[in-house]
Parts: structure tokens; C-alpha cells; sequence
């Protein structure tokens, strides 16, 4: 028991020092701002202008905490004129301040530290830089050329991103349909704001005068890096401008990003018990308070009862890393063992600056400090206020077991992709490769949702949304591998298996 127990002040002491060496104020940004103290500026000089441009802005605000608190206009918006979002051309300014436009958490950070501080540690502060940690990063230039529809990139674009020839390796050359916007970087610059922009986020760009770029913002992206070190904007859960908590609550304020073919988490909450009962009983829930009480504040579980709030002797949290056991994104599942996120923290330790050490993609098993059984040791306290421990400790065996599962075919996939790559029989254009492209399907999708959805109650999504799709991905793979191997046997040469390969229609399974 004392070894027990000696393990886990070490742990504590470990995570109490890292967190330590990660300190809001080492961001000289935040430590400005937060010192800042405004010149002959009131929010009802803002009000004059505002209350006729922007009347929906003034409304919400008007019915928010923040108002009834006295928080206006001038707490968010008001900086010093050289700060790095600094709107240098607003038609208002004073001696010692101007107006920001791109509001960043630096800004969040004056008032809700610990919050701004738990986010920061969560998997949600990855989410922009995951994918424009470029440079060194084949990750993040798999994830970007995905974004730009695989097309050649070889424009003038931004730094942060690999350059044209790192883009464009691989991308298919035969025709222009796969080059036609090679010249006009632009277009896809703000083509590309619409998708992944909107819930990872992006590096915000300000032009000279200190308004936004529209190819950057606005976005509603959960970790869009800003100029003053800020990560996010807290505004993907609590829109603008009434910020409101108990709508961040709200299953709907996760559905904006948790949906779709490669995690479908909105779908999987509405096809579990838990989803049943929210949908059938909303009128026994009350999101305005972080506390869940059962039976008098929810009836069944949300995303957010399991991921943040405070329950059954848990405190509420940001960190919504903090319960997770496994990565149940990545291709293959692992333990989360990594402790803290890494990536918002190395941007707001670099106070904004754009560099390869900034920009990284950060740390894909964070998870909780005390390793991956505290955490699940906290979602099953979690459960527990409703379940009893024979309920909750079945139910996780279970769970458990589907995760391996999908860990044996995703690797007997990927022992079949490595000896095809290994002998020359993978196509250069990985998106014309019908071998590549259920393996992308297999993780990416059907095995995403396999994982996710046994974790989350729901049958259907485990099964023919899931297991049942890997399964048909598997077999179609295992062809495709017999027949290039059968054929390099005929050819010698693996150039001319490719050459002659017939053409392979992949099934979709969405």
C-alpha cells in the first residue's frame, strides 16, 4: 500500500512541476495585457456605434453574465496600441489604447485562468497546430494536403506550411483538373477556411493595420493560434457574445464538430440509452450549473457529465483529456501514458511567434498526469453516480475488448501495406491507390466509429457502422494484396503490376 501510494506523489510531484514550467505568465503577452489598465474608455462609448452596426452583438452581450457582471466591451476588446492584435486604423483610439478585433484566450486568461490553464493541458489545445506543424511533420502534411483537395500547392502560402514541392510529392501531374488552382493559392486559401478551419482552427492572420485575414478568420476552430500566443478563443463552445456556459453544456455545443463519418459522436449519443433518455427527458436537465447532480440536475449522462463536469466527488474540469484510457482517433488505439498536452503550450510559451518549435504537433497520448488507469479510474466514478460498480466495471471489460479487437485488423492491414510498399506495389498518388484508400477508410472511419461507439453505448455504430465495415475493408484489402503479389510474380517488375491493374471500385461505407 505504500509503495501504492509513494508511486502516485511521485506521479503528483512530476505533474505539479510540469505545470509549474508551463505558467500563463510565461507568455509576456498575457502578463501585459493582464497589467494593462485603459485611458479614458467606456463600453457605452462603444454602445453608441455598436447598438446600430452590429444590434445582435449588443443583444447578446446585454443578456450575458458578462453584462450583469459589469464585463463590457472595453475588458475584451480594449488593448495596448502595440499589442500584437492591435486594430491600428479603428476609428477609435486614446492615448494609450486601441481596439482588438480577434479576440484570443490571453484575453479569457485575465479572469478565467484556471479555465484557460485546463484547456491548455487538454487534446482540444492540438487542435490547429496538429495540422499546420508542417515543416518536419508528416502528419501535418498529410492533414494539409487533405485540406487542399490534393491539389499541387505551389503558390506563395504561408510559411507555417511545408513548401510547394513537399506538397505536391506524390499529387498526380496528368491532368489539370489536379493543378487548377497551382497559380491561385488565394482561392484555396479561402476555400480551405470553410472546412478544417472551422473546428481545428488555424494560425490567425492580421494585415498590417491588424485586421484579420479572411482566409483565417473568422472561425469558430477549437485552437486557432493568434498573434498574442492565445490558443482558441473559448468561443467554440460559449459563442459570442454571450459566452454562455450553460449552452457550452448543451450536448449540440460538441455536435458542431463531433459528427460525421469519421467520428460521429453526435450520432452515437442519440442512438445510446443515454441519448434516449436526454432526448425523451430534456425538461429533467439544467446546464447552468457545472455540478451534476442525479436526479436533480440530469437524468442520464451528456458528453459533457463524462468529459468535464463535477460529479461524485470529481471537480469540474477543461481538460477534457483528463478521463480518457485510450486515443481512440489515431489509427491504431494506445494508452494514454503522455500526461499533459503539449502544443498550446509551446505556442503560448512563445508568446505568439510562428517557428517549428511553436507550431508542433503536439502530444497525441495526453491524457491524465497519473497515467491511463487514474483516468479511467475517474470516468468510472463518473458512471458510478448513476451505475453500480458490477454495471460499470462490465461495461468497461467490454469496451475494452472491442478497442482490441480493432487493434488486430488495423494491424494485419498494416503488415499488408508495409510489404506493398516495401516491394514497390503502392501507387505515388496514394488517393488512386484503391489498397490506400480503405486503409484510410479503415482507420479513418469504420474504425473510428467501431472504437468510439462501444466506448459510448451505442450498439448500432459498434457494429454495422463499425466492426462490420472493417471487416468488409479487410477483405477487399487481402484481394488487392493477392493480386499484386500474384502479378509481381508474373511481371518481376512492379511498375508494370500497376500498369496493368485493372480498375478496383472502392466501397464507400459512410
Amino acid at each position: 500500500m505504500k509503495k501504492v501510494l509513494s508511486a502516485g506523489l511521485s506521479l503528483a510531484a512530476i505533474s505539479s512541476l510540469a505545470f509549474a514550467a508551463n505558467s500563463l505568465d510565461s507568455n509576456p503577452n498575457y502578463v501585459k495585457l493582464k497589467n494593462f489598465k485603459p485611458k479614458g474608455v467606456s463600453t457605452d462609448q462603444c454602445l453608441m456605434c455598436h447598438k446600430t452596426t452590429d444590434p445582435g452583438i449588443v443583444a447578446d452581450w446585454q443578456h450575458s453574465k458578462h453584462a450583469k457582471a459589469g464585463v463590457g466591451c472595453v475588458e475584451c476588446h480594449v488593448v495596448p496600441k502595440d499589442y500584437p492584435t492591435a486594430f491600428k486604423s479603428h476609428p477609435m483610439q486614446g492615448a494609450n489604447w486601441t481596439v482588438q478585433i480577434a479576440v484570443s484566450s490571453v484575453t479569457c486568461a485575465k479572469c478565467h485562468a484556471k479555465e484557460v490553464t485546463e484547456f491548455l493541458n487538454s487534446g482540444h489545445a492540438r487542435g490547429a497546430a496538429q495540422w499546420l506543424a508542417t515543416p518536419k511533420n508528416p502528419h501535418g502534411i498529410a492533414m494539409t494536403r487533405l485540406a487542399y483537395g490534393y491539389e499541387t500547392l505551389r503558390g506563395n502560402h504561408p510559411k507555417y506550411l511545408a513548401d510547394g514541392k513537399t506538397l505536391t510529392k506524390g499529387i498526380r501531374k496528368d491532368d489539370k483538373f489536379f493543378r487548377a488552382n497551382e497559380k491561385n493559392p488565394r482561392l484555396s486559401d479561402l476555400s480551405v477556411a470553410n472546412i478544417c478551419i472551422q473546428c481545428h482552427g488555424t494560425i490567425i492572420k492580421l494585415d498590417k493595420n491588424g485586421k484579420p485575414d479572411a482566409a483565417t478568420w473568422p472561425n469558430d476552430g477549437i485552437a486557432s493560434l493568434y498573434p498574442d500566443g492565445g490558443v482558441g478563443n473559448c468561443l467554440s463552445c460559449h459563442s459570442r457574445h454571450k459566452f454562455s456556459a450553460a449552452e457550452s453544456r448543451h450536448p449540440m455545443a460538441c455536435s458542431n464538430c463531433h459528427l460525421g463519418p469519421d467520428h460521429p459522436d453526435k450520432e452515437i449519443f442519440e442512438s445510446s440509452v443515454h441519448g434516449h433518455i436526454f432526448d425523451t427527458n430534456e425538461e429533467d436537465y439544467n446546464f447552468k450549473t457545472g455540478e451534476q447532480i442525479p436526479g436533480k440536475t440530469l437524468r442520464a449522462a451528456t458528453c459533457f457529465t463524462c468529459h468535464m463536469s463535477g460529479i461524485n466527488g470529481l471537480k469540474a474540469t477543461h481538460n477534457v483529456s483528463l478521463r480518457l484510457k485510450w486515443n481512440l482517433w489515431a489509427p491504431a488505439s494506445f494508452l494514454r501514458t503522455g500526461g499533459n498536452e503539449t502544443a498550446g503550450w509551446a505556442f503560448w510559451n512563445g508568446g505568439g511567434k510562428v517557428t517549428e518549435n511553436t507550431v508542433t504537433r503536439g502530444n497525441p497520448k495526453a491524457g491524465n498526469p497519473n497515467g491511463p488507469e487514474a483516468a479511467r479510474a475517474q470516468m468510472k466514478q463518473v458512471c458510478m453516480a448513476c451505475h453500480a460498480a458490477t454495471f460499470t466495471n462490465n461495461f468497461f471489460q467490454r469496451a475494452d475488448a472491442h478497442v482490441k479487437v480493432y487493434n488486430q485488423y488495423k494491424a494485419f492491414a498494416t503488415k499488408m501495406l508495409k510489404e506493398l510498399k516495401a516491394k514497390g506495389l503502392m501507387k505515388a498518388d496514394l488517393w488512386s491507390d484503391p489498397f490506400f484508400k480503405l486503409y484510410y477508410y479503415l482507420w479513418h472511419h469504420e474504425g473510428r466509429r467501431m472504437r468510439q461507439a462501444a466506448v459510448m453505448g451505442s450498439p448500432d455504430y459498434a457494429h454495422w457502422h463499425g466492426v462490420f465495415q472493417v471487416m468488409q475493408d479487410i477483405r477487399e484489402m487481402k484481394d488487392i494484396y493477392d493480386y499484386r503479389m500474384k502479378m509481381l510474380k508474373k511481371y518481376k517488375d512492379p511498375k508494370k503490376v500497376l500498369e496493368n491493374e485493372p480498375p478496383m471500385p472502392v466501397v464507400t461505407h459512410e
